[in-house]
């Protein structure tokens, strides 16, 4: 017995040659969050299309709780506030629709009709300039009784069934955004006392502080967008009624609407439809749309945007531009949307844990913006100018 013990003793491991006890529980953690990982990757791509549902609810009830809250002060019941507030955002949403549709059904209809025309003037123009013999019989013929171009409405209503599903699942899509933000909106306080109910206090503290700044970036990234966009709109009314553009007040609306609340390629996007027109109707037009879209655009960017947005959104520009990037590498079109608020909600909530000292010296951080205001001063004082070489 004492030599098959010995025996045993002597085939047992040394302690450092030993796996440590923690490793098959490591293993295992590990193998569990891979498997975590993998369901929750699965979750996000089969629930993708939900979350940005969620998202977009979140943006809008965020925009629309400032007004609600505003009427809820005044002693409105809040489901009725909202209600209104809806009903205000849905008249504007189908009047703008409403009134492109029309502008573009109209252009669509006097493009067919007038493309014969179109190419005949490009035949006689490229004749007398160049002495180019261009044959467009077979292109005008499209445009002809009978031709492809002018049954174009026979092959769209070809593909009604496929047209209805979409329109179906695009409506389905608004309903649903709908409902979500009626909800976050009508029942804010009461879902956030729920969300909190479950938190330290500390931490309620950091949940609401977050969440107020999301509402007054949110509501004053709207609120600045709608002034600079109503600026937009009365302005190039007037611009486009006085050069005698067709369809002033849409056209105004588009330009208005689409500069402002789509970013990045927003401005270019709003100023190539009336160019278009403008060219339809008459070529000279077009050059003066190009002129004062370029010249507003100037001048919004100078002297309108600095001052409407030092109130409502305090956001650098090449932020604003990264974060629309990225937003739309992520989530597409909601995404940069959704990007400028997000930004400014996120560089303003940890902003509130920086610490902020004093600068040093530099030459880089100096803008001489200072010392041209001194000298514009000087110049406009001649009396303290001349006390000065006294």
């Amino acid at each position: 017995m004492a030599s098959e013990a010995r025996r045993r003793a002597e085939l047992r491991l040394p302690e450092r040659d030993r796996m440590p006890r923690w490793v098959p529980r490591a293993i295992g953690l590990l193998m569990a969050a891979v498997v975590g990982l993998a369901t929750a990757a699965w979750l996000l791509d089969k629930l993708r299309d939900l979350l940005v549902v969620l998202l977009v609810s979140l943006f809008l009830s965020f925009a629309m709780e400032p007004a609600v809250n505003w009427l809820a002060r005044r002693g409105w019941r809040r489901g009725l506030g909202t209600a209104v507030v809806f009903s205000a955002f849905a008249l504007a949403a189908a009047g703008f629709l409403a009134a492109m549709a029309s502008v573009l059904a109209d252009q669509i209809t006097k493009l067919i009709d007038a493309a014969p025309g179109y190419l005949s003037d490009i035949e006689r123009w490229a004749d007398e300039q160049f002495g180019i013999q261009l044959s467009t019989d077979d292109l005008r013929a499209q445009f002809t009784e009978g031709g492809s171009a002018a049954s174009l409405l026979g092959d769209v209503a070809g593909n009604l069934v496929s047209v209805g599903s979409t329109v179906v699942n695009v409506a389905i899509q608004m309903l649903t955004v709908a409902l979500f933000t009626f909800y976050l909106v009508a029942d804010g306080p009461r879902l956030r006392r729920l969300v909190c109910s479950a938190l330290a206090p500390a931490r309620q503290a950091a949940v609401m502080r977050g969440w107020e700044l999301a509402i007054d970036k949110t509501g004053g990234y709207i609120y600045s967008r709608t002034l600079l966009a109503m600026a937009a709109f009365l302005a190039h009314w007037a611009a486009f009624a006085i050069i005698g553009v067709p369809f002033p007040i849409p056209l105004a609306m588009w330009v208005g609407v689409l500069s402002q609340f789509v970013p990045v390629v927003g401005t270019y996007l709003a100023g190539l439809l009336p160019l278009l027109i403008a060219l339809l109707d008459e070529p000279i037009s077009a050059l003066w749309v190009a002129v004062v879209v370029l010249a507003y655009q100037q001048i919004e960017n100078y002297l309108l945007a600095p001052r409407v947005t030092a109130h409502t959104m305090n956001i650098h520009p090449a932020v604003a531009f990264g974060a629309v990037l990225v937003g739309a590498a992520l989530l597409g079109s909601a995404g940069a949307l959704l990007a400028v608020p997000a930004a400014a909600t996120v560089q303003a909530f940890v902003s509130t844990y920086i610490k902020r000292h004093e600068l040093i010296e530099s030459e880089l951080f100096e803008t001489h913006e200072d010392d041209d205001d001194e000298d514009e001063a000087e110049a406009d004082d001649p009396v303290e100018a001349g006390d000065d070489q006294a």
